[in-house]
């Protein structure tokens, strides 16, 4: 029954991440989820509790590897740009910032988001 505690330890994580990066207007929080199968990102602003840009490797046609990750930071700094973000603030949920996190950090990073 290792499982629900697991998923407990998650959920801990997650909230001691979510206590510091809270997102707004002006500065959206950037929000990683991954699975197995594919990585979505998401540009929230925490004041109005809305979803200003969203993007996943399942809509790009790649798979949940690093390119796939590289791919995914690419596009979401491509379609934060169109909205006129520049500035955000970076949640990598209960993940370690290492890995497929890392390189859609980095990859918007390199796209022109400040973090």
């Amino acid at each position: 029954m290792k499982a629900p505690i697991k998923h407990q330890n998650r959920l801990a994580r997650k909230r001691r991440v979510r206590a510091k990066v809270s997102g707004t207007a002006a500065r959206p929080r950037l929000s990683i989820f991954r699975s197995l199968m594919q990585i979505s990102a998401q540009l929230i602003d925490d004041e109005s509790g809305k979803t200003l840009v969203a993007a996943s490797t399942k809509e790009l046609k790649k798979t949940a590897n690093i390119d796939g990750a590289i791919k995914l930071g690419e596009a979401i700094a491509a379609k934060a740009k169109d909205k006129k973000i520049s500035t955000i603030v970076f949640d990598r949920n209960s993940y370690r910032y290492h890995g497929r996190v890392k390189a859609v950090a980095d990859a918007a990073r390199d796209a022109g988001l400040t973090f």
